[in-house]
């Protein structure tokens, strides 16, 4: 499988343009899955249904299964934040991308989402991993960017890029 990192402050536009990106591949096809960091306590069971009191009662997984859905929801022992390596395997071998949302830090060839109306630092100046730059004001960037200027709003030319530079994101664990 091939693994991207899209890295970025909140409020950039990673969400729109993986939502967008996974859209077009299947489009063609692929089968792509999202690995997304969660900065903060997050739930995606309901209080009262079945898997929620599962869950608070006390059960290290809780695997709920339907003919369209499965989701496994596993207690850490102790909080402890995991990173993209830890995650990665946890993910279907079968997928043929894999979009890593948020993981700034991890050590995985990445696609920079940035605005400069954010006012956010750009991370390329001190990430090597940093292969792109998806931006809206390419004219703002303050250094030479990396390889490639994409557009961020022109998801199918980002797309584009990802598949004429496959080789550069195949998965080595």
């Amino acid at each position: 499988m091939k693994v991207v990192g899209f890295a970025g402050f909140s409020g950039s536009g990673k969400t729109t343009l993986v939502e967008a990106l996974v859209k077009r591949f299947v489009q063609l096809g692929l089968r792509v899955s999202v690995l997304k960091h969660a900065h903060h306590r997050f739930e995606f069971d309901h209080p009262g249904k079945d898997t929620w009191r599962h869950r608070e009662a006390g059960a290290f997984e809780v695997l709920a299964a339907s003919d369209r859905l499965i989701t496994l929801q596993r207690r850490l022992p102790e909080p402890r934040e995991l990173g993209a390596p830890e995650l990665l395997p946890m993910l279907d071998p079968a997928a043929d991308w894999v979009f890593v949302e948020g993981f700034k830090q991890a050590r995985l060839p990445k696609v920079e989402v940035w605005r400069a109306s954010t006012g956010r630092p750009l991370c390329y100046p001190e990430d090597a991993q940093v292969l792109a730059i998806a931006t809206d004001s390419p004219q703002q960037l303050p250094q030479p960017a990396p390889a490639a200027v994409l557009d961020i709003n022109d998801p199918a030319a980002v797309a584009d890029w990802l598949t004429d530079n496959a080789p550069k994101f195949e998965y080595q664990p």
